[in-house]
């Protein structure tokens, strides 16, 4: 993990950035900074634009327009490939592989020598404790360990920055609570999160919140600053009153919800 981040520089720097498809603008001018070491929540309802925004940052989606940075390059570029981890909404492991061969195929991609990847497969095996099915096939696995074999996958190399796609959506409480303190124990490690979620409760786990619906921003702010800007008791009080807000503005003519983010 990045010990000594650069003075100054966020760890994923988005400036403007426009995306179309099909001929429909589905983010239409965002701008943000995610600060190294730090578990960002991005949370909004299914279809806001949560992993379009993603899989910009980590350089698989075409833009129109903006600027995107990880670690003060150009999203997408090879050196970035073995710095940024990803994990998609859907697996992206090889079920007629046991958890083992999975992780050291990943570990091989990554450059990995060979002499190390044993290692290195014990360790992020150890990190998401399936240390007693790392010689099961994937496809005999439970959903909820099937979860933490991707992200173990995303894992492998020790990544700067790890942007997760909703990676507790459908799980159990138990194991959510789980895979939440990996990720607390990652940045304070020096890794840098970003961590998408349509279940509001989740704010409360997150250093920052970036709240989103239809592609913009409704707030960039901690958890205690959006329940005060709101007078809200929780953050899904708090969403539902940015909301409100947002189509008082619209309806008067005022300002956009992505002029007013932060």
């Amino acid at each position: 993990m990045l010990k000594n981040p650069p003075v100054g520089q966020p760890a994923i720097r988005v400036e403007g950035l426009r995306v179309v498809r099909g001929g429909r603008t589905v983010i239409p001018g965002l701008s943000l900074e995610v600060p190294h070491g730090q578990v960002v929540g991005l949370l909004g309802p299914s279809g806001c634009g949560k992993s379009t925004l993603m899989r910009s940052i980590v350089g698989v989606q075409k833009v129109a327009g903006g600027v995107v940075e990880v670690l003060g390059l150009p999203a997408g570029t090879e050196p970035l490939r073995h710095r940024i981890g990803y994990l998609t909404q859907a697996p992206s492991v090889y079920t007629d592989l046991t958890v083992r061969e999975n992780l050291a195929y990943f570990a091989a991609v990554v450059g990995t020598p060979r002499s190390g990847i044993a290692h290195e497969v014990t360790w992020v095996v150890d990190m998401v404790d399936l240390g007693s099915h790392v010689d099961a096939s994937v496809g005999a696995l439970s959903g909820g360990q099937l979860s933490r074999v991707s992200l173990a996958a995303a894992l492998v190399g020790a990544p700067d920055v790890l942007v997760l796609d909703e990676p507790t959506v459908g799980l159990d409480p138990v194991l959510r609570r789980d895979l939440w303190a990996i990720f607390r124990r990652l940045a304070a490690d020096g890794a840098t999160l970003l961590v998408s979620s349509h279940v509001m409760d989740e704010a409360v786990r997150c250093d920052r919140l970036l709240l989103m619906r239809e592609g913009e921003f409704l707030a960039d702010d901690t958890l205690a600053g959006v329940l005060a800007s709101t007078g809200a008791a929780d953050a899904e009080q708090a969403f539902l009153a940015l909301v409100d807000q947002a189509r008082d503005r619209a309806a008067a003519g005022g300002t956009t919800t992505s002029e007013v983010s932060s």
